[in-house]
């Protein structure tokens, strides 16, 4: 069955913002001293972002990257993540969402954005179309697919569940798939690539065992 969705924007993923963004923790190290930040910053073509997510950075390709720590650059203990994605949801367990035009507004941020496009209404398939796409870009650059796939709805406050994907590196974990926004009304979620240190968690559970899978990406991706 399809699952409704009131609202889908997104900006592809493209190889460049993939290498950028896994290459962040071999990054010469950065200072977490803001002038430092923002210059290395402005050489790469970013901007400070705070209206999409809260202290964040939008990025030269036009997504949205946030970090739990001041600098993500060259700093192999960061979490940070990429949107690529955002997505209201259709909430079938509570009736005064049904027809929540007043988070559209939100969603028209995210659309408005240079590069991004958006959907009204549309369903999950719609949304695992676009993680495809950027599961694709991921493969190409570790050139090797998931280690696990997970279809879950563990990591989000409302909605589908959606495809995560999981990749290693030596030091870190590449979770692709669906987040809960954390932003106002915690209704939207994000569609994002996330790049955690693989310290955050124990060694990856079986591909059989779900409950476990889903522990381990939102001990990951979850701050």
């Amino acid at each position: 069955m399809l699952f409704p969705v009131h609202a889908l924007a997104h900006r592809p993923l493209t190889a460049g913002a993939v290498a950028e963004f896994v290459g962040l923790p071999a990054a010469p190290h950065i200072s977490d001293n803001f002038d430092a930040v923002d210059a290395e910053a402005q050489r790469r073509g970013w901007s400070w972002e705070d209206s999409l997510v809260c202290e964040s950075f939008r990025t030269a390709d036009q997504h949205v990257l946030c970090c739990d720590e001041v600098s993500p650059f060259g700093n192999p203990d960061a979490r940070t993540f990429l949107v690529f994605g955002e997505l209201y949801p259709v909430d079938p367990h509570d009736e005064s969402m049904t027809n929540g035009t007043w988070l559209y507004g939100l969603m028209d941020r995210w659309q408005e954005q240079p590069g991004w496009s958006g959907r009204r209404p549309c369903t999950d398939q719609d949304c695992e179309a676009v993680l495809e796409q950027a599961a694709q870009i991921v493969t190409e650059h570790l050139g090797a697919p998931p280690e696990r796939t997970i279809l879950s709805s563990s990591a989000v406050a409302t909605g589908p569940a959606l495809t995560h994907r999981i990749w290693r590196t030596p030091t870190h974990a590449l979770i692709l798939g669906p987040a809960a926004d954390n932003g106002p009304y915690g209704y939207l979620t994000h569609l994002q690539l996330s790049c955690t240190p693989l310290s955050c968690g124990p060694d990856l559970p079986s591909a059989d065992d779900e409950d476990g899978l889903a522990d381990w990406i939102t001990e990951h991706i979850d701050w």
